[in-house]
């Protein structure tokens, strides 16, 4: 990686490549800093367990989760994206946080008794922060929990096991399954008109929410320090946030199991898994870090 004329936080020159590495500098950055904002991923969660349906192996059956996740699949065969949604949500009775979510709780806990600002920006739609502690929280991507009519547009919390009766045991990964078949008016439908639901997530070729995405330009605007965890950056917009924050002077921390096309960009790199990095990243400073003082 090339040399970048990086800030000189501390008032000493660090070389670039080291400085990403330098967890003592990160830590005193994050002690003196006034807003926070973090943006998760799937890594943060697939150690707790829970199916990513990326990469290589990331199939259920025979499909993989794009060809799956848009509006002409459920369209053209609702019950077998159910099936897909179903499985999920089953899945997710049986996982928990791990220290990853707690640690990024802690850390909203402890900066808004400071006085402070911190806001969790999750492409994930388990919920698996929520259950940690975290409650300053945007779903960027929607809930496995939450369903909205296809009538009348209302969303609403579902967190029913099943959701329905005709999906009770459906929605197997095994590769020789095949879709059941189940016709729409036994599928899950609203409480209100009657409609057919949908699981409430943003599908491939679909936009985020407008008040979603003006919730989350509103609070980058006011951060000094950013966080990207567990995360590709590869699915747009929410891959282009931390690009446009560092090239705005916006001080980036990068957390992941693997460098990234964008870690280069950042002032900071910690190489590994969330749940094993980030609790010492983002524990309570000590007394040294709170009395370094900090300069852009």
């Amino acid at each position: 990686m090339a040399d970048r004329g990086l800030p000189d936080i501390f008032g000493f020159p660090v070389d670039a490549r080291e400085e990403q590495k330098d967890m003592n500098g990160f830590r005193k950055v994050l002690a003196h800093a006034k807003s926070v904002v973090a943006l998760t991923g799937a890594g943060v969660s697939a150690e707790s367990g829970v199916p990513t349906f990326r990469g290589a192996g990331g199939y259920w059956r025979t499909y993989q989760a794009q060809q799956l996740a848009t509006p002409e699949a459920f369209s053209e065969d609702p019950s077998l994206v159910w099936e897909f949604y179903h499985y999920r949500r089953e899945v997710m009775l049986t996982k928990t946080y791990n220290p990853a979510h707690l640690a990024l709780a802690n850390l909203e806990k402890r900066l808004i008794n400071e006085g402070k600002q911190f806001t969790l920006l999750t492409q994930n739609i388990d919920r698996l922060h929520q259950a940690a502690g975290s409650q300053n929280v945007v779903e960027l991507h929607g809930s496995l929990f939450l369903t909205r009519c296809l009538s009348c547009s209302e969303v609403k919390e579902n967190r029913d096991s099943p959701i329905c009766a005709s999906l009770k045991d459906k929605g197997a990964p095994d590769p020789d399954e095949k879709s059941a078949g189940i016709p729409a008016d036994q599928l899950p439908r609203c409480s209100s008109c009657s409609g057919l639901l949908r699981p409430h997530v943003v599908w491939f070729g679909e936009s985020l929410d407008t008040n979603v995405m003006s919730k989350s330009y509103s609070v980058m605007c006011e951060c000094d320090l950013f966080l990207v965890i567990g995360t590709s950056s590869v699915v747009y917009p929410a891959a282009g946030f931390a690009l446009n924050l560092a090239n705005k002077g916006v001080l980036v921390a990068e957390f992941n199991i693997e460098p990234t096309t964008a870690t280069s960009a950042f002032n900071y790199h910690f190489h590994g898994k969330c749940g094993e990095i980030l609790p010492p990243a983002l524990a309570p400073p000590t007394e040294e870090e709170l009395s370094t003082k900090t300069e852009k």
